[in-house]
């Protein structure tokens, strides 16, 4: 699939099917994100895939939405402020995460996989399911699977609406 594409097509994914997606295809996923630029190149990022059937299941309870419970797997993305750059008060673990991330969906997108991004869990709840430190952070978590439906696109905004040039307010046209 043509880079374009790939974007135009990676939409949030709340229904799935059942079916298991192989771990060569995984890998080439995850790998994606490990290639990802970090903070000084400290690749402060972990992942964890959580495949089994029982462990996916204790995920989908722990994190709440009904659909989580279609989903054959997920991927948890952690980190650590230490595992990272500081720039002031500026930790970049998250932003680290983000692009991270952003490689694993796209990656996800291309292999005809579905994802969505997920931010809102209870994090606390969520660790000890996955043995995670108290210290350590999940940042962000994925269902990953085939979709069950073409997922639907929401709207965004016009690009004259957001990108300016030289300085805010001039029109980028």
């Amino acid at each position: 699939m043509e880079f374009n594409d790939v974007i135009q097509k990676r939409h949030s994914v709340r229904k799935f099917k059942p079916d298991p997606v192989p771990m060569d295809v995984v890998k080439r996923v995850v790998n994606a994100a490990r290639l990802a630029p970090s903070w000084a190149n400290m690749q402060g990022v972990r992942y964890i895939i959580v495949a089994s059937k029982e462990q996916v299941e204790k995920v989908a309870n722990s994190i709440g939405p009904k659909w989580a419970k279609t989903a054959p797997m997920f991927v948890a993305a952690i980190s650590d402020e230490k595992w990272s750059g500081k720039r002031g008060d500026l930790a970049y673990f998250m932003l680290d995460v983000g692009i991270a991330f952003e490689h694993l969906v796209l990656a996800a997108t291309n292999e005809g996989l579905g994802t969505c991004w997920l931010g809102a869990f209870n994090e606390e709840k969520l660790k000890p399911v996955l043995d995670i430190q108290k210290k350590n952070r999940i940042v962000a978590m994925t269902p990953l699977g085939y979709p069950a439906e073409e997922p639907k696109a929401s709207p965004r905004k016009e690009l004259s609406e957001i990108a300016f040039l030289d300085r805010y307010g001039t029109a980028f046209e």
